[in-house]
């Protein structure tokens, strides 16, 4: 981590929880007839966006996982941040694209079920993130100790929120910019080497200080 510069690296991991914001504000509040060709055409430009979210967990974990319980904490994330990516696409793409899709073309009685698909996806890739936000987080206290608390409090309170909030305004756009300020304050506590107990733990045997 200490390879990064600390500012460009804050602006990495935060551009995409920003733009969902802002994507938030223009997103509408109920799929009509008259909203559905805003709603498709928004969830498709969208459909990259969401998956690098998990910027903010990846990048303060950069580098080749351990054998030991600190490398089994971040392919665990790893894990987590997979499966966010993939199910919450699934969200967008079905209650997202399809949804928009069929209430554009007029088509009656498909979206309820679509909706309901997409909310099952999207809750599974909601519980990956948090998953994900919990290992990451567990890693950088044994490298950080607590100055990462911070950061971990916001991260966990925008994964709850993020649960049945999406980034409809006002829930999900505040919920987005919680991820924002939490990525940012873990990124800022792991660029700061670690002293004292904690960085004897990480220097390498047999190395003098």
């Amino acid at each position: 981590m200490r390879s990064f510069r600390t500012l460009p690296t804050v602006a990495l991991v935060t551009a995409a929880p920003l733009l969902l914001a802002a994507a938030g504000l223009i997103h509408p509040q109920h799929l009509t007839a008259a909203t559905a060709g805003h709603w498709a055409g928004l969830h498709i430009v969208l459909l990259p966006v969401f998956p690098l979210l998990v910027l903010g967990l990846l990048v303060p974990l950069w580098g080749r996982p351990r054998p030991d319980a600190e490398g089994a904490l971040t392919v665990l994330a790893w894990a987590g941040c997979l499966c966010f990516a993939a199910y919450y696409s699934g969200l967008d793409a079905v209650a997202g694209i399809s949804a928009g899709t069929v209430v554009d073309h007029g088509v009656h009685g498909a979206a309820g079920r679509l909706f309901a698909t997409g909310d099952e996806l999207g809750r599974t890739g909601v519980y990956g993130l948090a998953v994900a936000s919990l290992a990451t987080c567990a890693v950088l206290w044994r490298r950080h100790g607590p100055r990462v608390l911070p950061g971990a409090a916001v991260l966990f309170a925008a994964c709850w929120s993020f649960v049945d909030s999406h980034i409809f305004w006002p829930e999900g756009v505040f919920t987005m910019l919680g991820f924002a300020v939490a990525f940012a304050l873990l990124v800022m506590a792991a660029s700061r080497p670690a002293t004292g107990w904690l960085a004897s733990r990480h220097r390498p045997h047999g190395r003098r200080p």
